[in-house]
């Protein structure tokens, strides 16, 4: 799992020559490897793409309005007054959200910061933070804040935050719904949590993952599962899967995300990508795993989404011991790292790239890859 700027240019540039600029780039980094694939490129919508968003909240003169921390230059903001990139909910409730706290001190006083998650299915979740203790009157002055949005977007929810404090009128989640293959998925989206801001481009990287596993044999094992962004659709491509996650609030929503699809061949365990492996050669045990018999998977593949500085040494190991490697990168650099040990023992079959942040010089892509020869398995 992984995270970025949610800064873009005020007034947008022209987007596909700036993906073309992605794709060349990608294509160098990987230029060492002579049997890639050619490449399959995921472009996104070029506005109004973006679910989730945070902005400082900037009081000057008596006005209120939404700022950006500009880009390598602490403690310089830009004001935004438009958020094209936005989903179409979240540009419509943020002016609407400044026009009514203007006039409350207690909703007003001392906010720093917004953050936005909404999703295609009309949900919005909308979380202020301040640098003050939050009490009963703030609470009563947010139920009406809340109560007049909803005039407007009636599935919408609010939460307080400060230092130590968390106030939820309601609810702390939202769903989203993607199509995969013919069937459509429900995501619960924790708030404080991490999750896919890009839904569209989030929905293709979910077709072509499933698409590259379609004709998998065996179960599936998954690192850094998060929510369950992958694991739900890739599941029926598996006999078993085990999905693995160090963070509880990701733990618990990938939980409720099994209940949600009614899926029950899925088990998620509380572990890092190195316990698992631990645990697979059964050189440490862990209560975690108490009532999982690992005896019964037969693990064909590993998927991996890992964080930016990709996969240590360790886990690249244990990782080579699978027929299947399905590697879901957020930084291609540390993924032509990982992918120099992997050579030796597997062949890339299919390359993608997703472009799930337009504007930026980030780039998430996939790559998927089998074992050229035997190696010791699972």
């Amino acid at each position: 799992m992984h995270t970025h700027p949610t800064s873009a240019p005020p007034a947008l540039e022209p987007y596909d020559p700036l993906l073309r600029v992605k794709q060349t780039r990608l294509a160098e980094l990987l230029s060492g490897f002579p049997s890639c694939p050619e490449m399959e490129v995921f472009p996104s919508p070029p506005e109004a793409f973006r679910f989730r968003a945070e902005f400082s909240l900037w009081h000057e003169n008596g006005v209120i309005f939404y700022a950006m921390h500009e880009p390598g230059k602490r403690g310089q903001r830009i004001p935004i007054h438009h958020f094209p990139i936005g989903s179409r909910l979240l540009q419509q409730m943020m002016p609407l959200l400044l026009d009514q706290i203007r006039g409350v001190d207690l909703l007003k006083e001392k906010l720093f910061e917004v953050e936005f998650l909404s999703s295609r299915l009309g949900q919005i979740l909308i979380t202020l933070i301040y640098h003050k203790t939050l009490g009963e009157p703030w609470r009563e002055a947010a139920q009406q804040l809340k109560q007049s949005l909803r005039t407007v977007v009636p599935d919408l929810h609010i939460i307080g935050r400060s230092r130590g404090q968390k106030i939820c009128l309601d609810q702390a989640f939202i769903e989203e719904e993607l199509r995969v293959a013919g069937r459509d998925y429900r995501y619960r989206q924790m708030e404080g949590s991490f999750s896919q801001p890009n839904a569209f481009v989030n929905e293709k990287m979910l077709s072509w993952a499933n698409d590259v596993c379609q004709n998998a044999r065996g179960d599936l094992l998954e690192l850094y599962c998060g929510n369950g962004n992958f694991t739900l659709p890739l599941s029926k491509n598996f006999s078993k899967v085990l999905a693995t996650e160090v963070s509880k609030t990701s733990i618990d929503a990938a939980q409720q995300n099994l209940l949600l699809n009614n899926i029950h061949n899925i088990n998620v365990v509380r572990l890092s990508s190195e316990e698992a492996a631990e645990a697979l050669a059964r050189t440490r045990p862990f209560r975690r795993l108490s009532a999982i018999d690992l005896d019964a998977y037969q693990f064909s593949t590993v998927l991996v989404d890992p964080p930016r500085a990709g996969l240590d040494d360790h886990t690249l190991r244990f990782v080579q011991k699978f027929e299947q490697i399905l590697y879901i990168s957020c930084n291609p650099e540390t993924l032509t790292k990982n992918l120099q040990p992997l050579k030796n023992t597997h062949v890339i079959k299919r390359l993608a790239l997703f472009d799930q942040f337009p504007y930026t010089h980030h780039i998430e892509c996939g790559v998927y890859l089998t074992r050229l020869s035997e190696n010791t398995s699972i």
